[in-house]
C-alpha cells in the first residue's frame, strides 16, 4: 500500500509485528519548545538535552575506567585509534537510531518490535540491554570513589563491603532524582548540564596543569593515527574499551528514546514518562503506538529543521565531548602510568588518577580534584543507566500490551517507581560479586553483541519511513561497519570466553 493511501486511512504501517502508525503532521520546533524564535541561545537553553544525558552515560564506562585503563597498560599506539573510530561509527549509528524516533515518535525498543512478529524485536533489545547493564559496575566504582572522597584511603580489599554499601546509597539517591521535576528526562537533562560540564572544563584544566606537552602530542597523535595496537595484544583486552568508547555500541538506542521526552519532531505527539510530582491531568499520556507525518512540502521542510537539530546535538555537543572525555583521562593516566612506572589495573581504576597523583607529591587540591571528578564521572553514568534500566522496562511493557496499560490505569509511573526499587534491591545484589571493572568490562562486550544485530534491524526501520525521512544509501553501508567492527570484538570475546584462548593476537 502507498504512503498516499495509507494517509487517507490516517495509518502508516512499517513491518507487521506491531500496529499501524498514526499519521498526521511535523510540528514547529518553536511550538515544540515554547519560543518565538529558536536562536542560539534557545537552541543552548531549550533545544539541546538529550545528548547531554548520554555524555553522563559514555564519560563514566569508556571514558575514565576503560579506555584510561587499557591506554595506561597499552599505550596510545592503536588503542587511541580503536576508540576514535568507534566514537565515530557510533555517532554515525546514534544519527539512524534517532531518524527513526524523529519521524515515528516511538522510542527505538518498540520500533524494533515491527521488525520481527510477536514483539520480538522488542524482546531482543530489552534482554540485550539487560545483560549489559543490569551488573552494577557504575554504581560499585562510584562507592569506591566516594569512600576515597571521604576517608581520604584507598580502598583495600578490606574495604569492599563498605565501598558497595556506599554504592547502594547511591543507588538510592539516584531513586530520589526522578522525583523531581515534572518531566524525568528534563531533570536528568539538568543534572547533566552541571555535573557533564564540571567535568569536561575540570578535566581540561587539571590536564594543562598536571601534564606536559609532550604528553599531551601523545596523546593526540595516538587517537587520530591509524595503527593496530601493540604487538601481542589480543583483542580480547581492548574489546571492552570500543564498546563502551563514547556510549554503549550495539545499545545506543537505549538512550535514543530520550528524544520522543523531549519532544524532538513525531516525539511531540506521543507524550512522555512524568515525575512522580507532575499531577496526571496536566501530563500528556504516553501513546503506546507512534504517528508518522505526510509527505508534503511542509513536512519535508520542518523534517530538515528537526533533523538538523539532532546532527547538531550529535556533532557539536556528543562527539566533541566524548573525545575531550577520553583524551583528558587518557592523557593523564599514561602520563602518570610512565612517571611512577606502575600501570593501572581493573582493580584499582576507579581511584588510579587520585592514588598516583598522591603518591608523586602533587598538590593536595589534586588529589581531592581527582577523587570529586572520578565520583562525579561515575556517579553521573550511574544515574543515567538505573534511570534507563527503568525507562526501558516501562516503555517496553506499555507500548506492547493493553492489558498492561489498563492495569496502570494509561499512567506508567504506578509502575515505574515500584519496578525501580525492585531494580535497585537486584543491582545491589549483583554489586556484591565482583570489582566495578570486571563488571563493566562485562556490560561493554554484551553492548558488542546488539551491534551484530540491532543495525540489521534499524536498516529494515529507516528504509520504510516517509520518504522525506529515508536514510541515504550510504548510511546502509556505515551500519554494516557498525556490525562488522562492533561484531568483531565480541566475537573474540565470546571465543576467549568459551576455549580460554584468543581468537586474534595483534
Amino acid at each position: 500500500m502507498g504512503m498516499e493511501r495509507e494517509a487517507d486511512a490516517g495509518t502508516y504501517q512499517i513491518g507487521t509485528g506491531r500496529p499501524p502508525l498514526a499519521v498526521g503532521d511535523l510540528p514547529e520546533p518553536e511550538e515544540v519548545f515554547d519560543a518565538p524564535r529558536l536562536g542560539p541561545k534557545q537552541v543552548v537553553t531549550r533545544v539541546i538535552g538529550p545528548s547531554l544525558i548520554a555524555l553522563g552515560l559514555s564519560i563514566g564506562s569508556g571514558e575514565w575506567l576503560l579506555g584510561p585503563q587499557a591506554i595506561g597498560e597499552l599505550g596510545w599506539t592503536g588503542v587511541g585509534f580503536v576508540i576514535l573510530v568507534s566514537i565515530l561509527l557510533q555517532e554515525f549509528y546514534n544519527v539512524e537510531i534517532g531518524r527513526y524516533v524523529l519521524a515515528t515518535g516511538e522510542v527505538p525498543s518498540l520500533g524494533f518490535g515491527r521488525v520481527i512478529p510477536f514483539y520480538i524485536g522488542t524482546i531482543l533489545a530489552v534482554v540485550l540491554f539487560y545483560l549489559a547493564f543490569i551488573t552494577g559496575g557504575w554504581a560499585s566504582a562510584a562507592g569506591a570513589s566516594l569512600f576515597t572522597a571521604v576517608t581520604g584511603d584507598i580502598p583495600g580489599d578490606e574495604d569492599l563491603t563498605t565501598t558497595r554499601w556506599l554504592a547502594v546509597l547511591l543507588i538510592a539517591l539516584v531513586f530520589v532524582i526522578t522525583l523531581l521535576g515534572r518531566k524525568i528526562s528534563r531533570t536528568l537533562e539538568l543534572v547533566n548540564w552541571v555535573i557533564v560540564g564540571s567535568i569536561l572544563i575540570s578535566l581540561v584544566i587539571a590536564t594543562i596543569i598536571i601534564a606536559p606537552l609532550s604528553a599531551w602530542l601523545d596523546g593526540l597523535e595516538g587517537l587520530v593515527r591509524p595503527a593496530l595496537p601493540p604487538e601481542g595484544t589480543q583483542a580480547t583486552q581492548i574489546g571492552a574499551v570500543a564498546g563502551f568508547a563514547a556510549m554503549a555500541s550495539g545499545l545506543n538506542y537505549i538512550f535514543l528514546g530520550y528524544y520522543r521526552d523531549k519532544g524532538y519532531g513525531m516525539g511531540s505527539r506521543s507524550g512522555y514518562i512524568p515525575g512522580l510530582l507532575a499531577r496526571a491531568e496536566d501530563v500528556p499520556a504516553v501513546d503506546p503506538v507512534g504517528t508518522t507525518f505526510r509527505e508534503t512540502d511542509d513536512n519535508s521542510r520542518l523534517w530538515s529543521r528537526w533533523f538538523n537539530y539532532l546532527q547538531l546535538e550529535m556533532w557539536i555537543v556528543f562527539v566533541p565531548g566524548a573525545i575531550i572525555g577520553i583524551l583528558m583521562p587518557g592523557i593523564l593516566v599514561s602520563y602518570l602510568a610512565e612517571r611512577t612506572g606502575e600501570a593501572p589495573t581493573v582493580e584499582n581504576m576507579p581511584t588510579y588518577v587520585a592514588e598516583q597523583l598522591q603518591a608523586e607529591g602533587f598538590s593536595d587540591i589534586l588529589f581531592w580534584w581527582a577523587l570529586i571528578v572520578g565520583f562525579l564521572v561515575l556517579f553521573s553514568t550511574q544515574i543515567v543507566v538505573f534511570e534507563l534500566l527503568t525507562r526501558n522496562m516501562v516503555d517496553a511493557l506499555y507500548g506492547s500490551s493493553a492489558s498492561f496499560r489498563r492495569l496502570l490505569g494509561g499512567d506508567p509511573r504506578r509502575f515505574y517507581y515500584p519496578f525501580m526499587i525492585l531494580l535497585g534491591v537486584v543491582i545491589s545484589i549483583i554489586i556484591f560479586q565482583a570489582v566495578p571493572v570486571r563488571l563493566v568490562q562485562w556490560a561493554a562486550n554484551m553492548s558488542n553483541l546488539a551491534a551484530l544485530v540491532m543495525p540489521l534491524l534499524l536498516m529494515f526501520l529507516i528504509s520504510k519511513l516517509p520518504r522525506p525521512a529515508r536514510a541515504p544509501w550510504w548510511s546502509y553501508v556505515i551500519l554494516s561497519l557498525v556490525v562488522l567492527y562492533f561484531g568483531f570484538w565480541f566475537l573474540n570475546f565470546i571465543t576467549f570466553q568459551i576455549t580460554d584462548e584468543a581468537l586474534v593476537t595483534f
